[in-house]
């Protein structure tokens, strides 16, 4: 091993399926890190990510969180052992970055949370959006005050999914959790959370539509509101043909609408308009970000400062157990076809801030 590698911070990747590759590019291209161990259980896929980095491929993730040049793990696994591992890293000392959504209920997760507070260890959780540039100036303008008071948000979100869904473990609930809400439809739960803070009051309807998945959804109908009125809309869809991704964010002086997340979603665009004082339409002022989508690397630069610095990160894991109480709010609230109303009292965990309190 290289002094240069032995100067970085080591890492394990628990899980080498298709985003995990996303992962491991982030961590070899940042100075600061060095891929040591890949861990799937299945070899060829622990070999194929490893060998170019010259990580060592494992089969059991047991082994990755024991090993003492190891100081961080990123989780990119199935939804239903996350937990088990991120608990496991924190009682070994490591630090960890989950792949969203953490965990399939809330309470799941919240050992995890816990355990990150008493062993003093950063738990991040992947919603990367935040990293978004488009979403991140949204959310510079908002909490400027450069639409004034927030009135709602609404959003968009969806692909078309793919044949063969019902022999993916996604469409497993015993495994996923649930569908599209879980899927996407989180990372629009996570943003309105950033940009509203918390939600009192959910409601929703499930479909599954097209795809053979059932009990799972492929598509979510939501709405939330909060203490102060604001209301969170969310249509998530694995039925929408052509992949979109729209996020509006308006106020009693203007709007803030965010298109596009690079790559099949297009190019990043923020429209900022400005509501005219006597009617009509308002004045638009147009951002482009036409560089190729780089949130997971702004992401884990944020998760090496919050090691570095000893601070918590975006998305940390008290923010994903907020999350995930929504989600358990609107399958609820599906189910036995009634508005829920959440506990107000959302208090953080241990020592986690709260959303949106640190920006890009």
């Amino acid at each position: 091993m290289s002094s240069a590698r032995e100067d970085r911070l080591g890492v394990a990747l628990i899980g080498a399926g298709a985003f995990a590759v996303r992962r491991a590019a982030a961590v070899a291209a940042n100075p600061r890190s060095a891929l040591m161990v890949v861990a799937d259980p299945v070899p060829e896929r622990a070999r194929a990510l490893a060998d170019p980095t010259g990580a060592l491929p494992v089969a059991d993730w047991r082994q990755t969180i024991r090993r003492d040049d190891i100081s961080a793990v990123i989780v990119a696994t199935p939804t239903d052992i996350a937990p088990e591992i991120a608990f496991a890293a924190m009682v070994a000392g490591k630090h960890a970055l989950v792949e969203k959504p953490f965990g399939r209920r809330a309470d799941e997760i919240l050992p995890v949370v816990k355990a990150a507070h008493e062993h003093h260890r950063v738990l991040k959780v992947g919603y990367n959006h935040r990293y978004h540039p488009a979403l991140a100036k949204a959310h510079e303008l908002s909490v400027a005050g450069a639409i004034g008071r927030l009135l709602f948000l609404r959003c968009t979100y969806g692909h078309g999914g793919r044949p063969g869904y019902e022999r993916e473990w996604r469409s497993r609930p015993e495994i996923s959790g649930g569908g599209e809400l879980l899927d996407q439809g989180v990372h629009a739960l996570d943003l309105f959370r950033w940009f509203a803070g918390e939600f009192t009051e959910a409601a929703a309807f499930l479909a599954t539509s097209c795809w053979p998945i059932a009990p799972v959804e492929d598509n979510v109908f939501a709405m939330l509101r909060a203490r102060d009125g604001v209301v969170a809309q969310l249509h998530a869809s694995w039925t929408q043909w052509k992949n979109t991704f729209s996020f509006e964010i308006t106020g009693d002086q203007g709007a803030l609408v965010v298109t596009g997340l690079g790559r099949t979603y297009g190019p990043e665009r923020l429209v900022w308009q400005v509501r005219a004082k006597t009617g009509g339409a308002p004045q638009e002022e147009h951002l482009d970000f036409p560089a190729d989508d780089d949130s997971l690397a702004r992401e884990w630069d944020d998760f090496l400062d919050a090691i570095e610095h000893r601070s918590e990160p975006m998305s940390n894991g008290a923010d994903a157990w907020r999350t995930l109480q929504l989600v358990d709010a609107l399958y609820e609230s599906a189910r036995e076809r009634r508005v829920v109303q959440l506990e107000s009292a959302l208090e953080p965990v241990g020592a986690a801030h709260a959303a949106g309190a640190k920006s890009p």
